[in-house]
């Protein structure tokens, strides 16, 4: 059976005020974290250490008796990868409690050795393991977080713009995958029954090239547009991305392209029973005539 729980409990204020003391001078961030929540981290992470070392089991950290610390370092971790903390910095804050627990260690076992070796060696393991739990508790709430804001990111470069009464456009730009194009059709659909729009047109102006599975997205898209009654065009279409398209087989018949956004708009409008007339120059108004100057000035 290790000693640590009694040493830990026998010293615990001493370590904590050493800890603090250390890993304020290795990753205390004043920036990102007040000195009260950084002593309470640190006093309830070392009261749950303690609490699970009391299991005499220090090498098998997913038991039942590690419940409580394994949460709080995971939470602890959580709330430092959102705060703007480094995952370096977060591991060595609890690795940083190894010298203030040797120092205990050596106190109470300084007349044997052996026994000190043994317990230097456990605390070792059992804080490099701590350190790991922390690691990847990080790292997890860090790949959360990317996640989130790509999707956020996605929602933001596909906006569905209101042209005109019942004309939506969507300007496209960026490869498509199928990811994104979840969102591209989301978005379109929930504007289409939004506005009631008849006529909604793609613009892959800012689509770098289209082969065979971006076609495949802008189809899928288009279909689903369908289904809730609102005909696509798709505009921008380059040269260069005329022949690929060509190149590759890709069947684009039933569906009307046209070279330029303003092009697409003038269709779509009338598709929707307008039309755009140019308005006759209005004539030059006649300038004011000056008014004489009153006589002998």
């Amino acid at each position: 059976m290790s000693r640590l729980p009694e040493i830990i409990r026998r010293h615990e204020e001493e370590i904590r005020t050493n800890w603090l003391a250390q890993a304020s001078a290795a990753v205390r961030r004043v920036d990102l974290m007040s000195d009260k929540e950084f002593q309470t981290q640190s006093r309830e992470l070392l009261a749950s250490i303690a609490e699970g070392a009391q299991s005499g089991d220090i090498t098998h950290l997913d038991s039942a008796a590690w419940s409580h610390a394994r949460e709080l370092l995971t939470s602890m971790s959580a709330s430092r990868a959102v705060q703007g903390f480094k995952p370096s910095e977060t591991a060595t804050f609890v690795l940083s409690l190894k010298q203030p627990l040797f120092i205990a260690i050596r106190k109470e076992l300084s007349g044997s050795p052996d026994a000190m070796f043994d317990e230097i060696w456990n605390a070792t393991l059992l804080l490099d393991k701590l350190s790991l739990i922390t690691a990847d508790a990080f790292l997890a709430t860090r790949e959360q977080l990317i996640v989130r804001q790509q999707q956020e990111m996605m929602e933001l470069s596909t906006p569905v713009v209101k042209l005109w009464e019942g004309v939506l456009a969507l300007p496209i730009i960026g490869t498509l995958d199928s990811a994104r194009t979840q969102v591209i059709m989301e978005s379109l659909l929930g504007a289409v029954v939004q506005t009631n729009s008849k006529v909604a047109i793609i613009d892959i102006t800012g689509v770098p090239t289209v082969d065979t599975l971006v076609a495949q997205h802008l189809l899928k898209t288009i279909t689903a547009a369908r289904l809730m009654g609102a005909e696509c065009i798709i505009s921008g279409v380059r040269p260069q991305i005329a022949q690929t398209i060509v190149h590759l087989g890709i069947d684009l018949g039933q569906i009307i392209t046209k070279a330029k956004l303003a092009d697409a708009f003038a269709l779509a409008l009338q598709k929707s029973g307008r039309t755009v007339v140019r308005v006759s120059k209005p004539a030059a108004s006649t300038p004011l005539a000056k008014p004489e100057s009153p006589k002998g000035e």
